[in-house]
């Protein structure tokens, strides 16, 4: 399937994203805003990437 669906405003709802840091995991939204603009710049691995030579 590769229609894309779009949910009404009314129907959505906020993600919470957990991040592990120092051993334990913490939601992002608690970090000061200098660490949530470094997360936000971090690149992520995928094992594609890799095989091909590329992260």
């Amino acid at each position: 399937m590769s229609a894309q669906h779009t949910l009404p405003q009314a129907q959505r709802q906020r993600c919470e994203v957990w991040t592990r840091v120092m051993g334990y995991h913490r939601p992002v939204s608690a970090f000061n805003p200098g660490k949530q603009s470094e997360h936000r710049e971090r690149v992520h691995f995928t094992e594609q990437a890799t095989a091909a030579g590329r992260q």
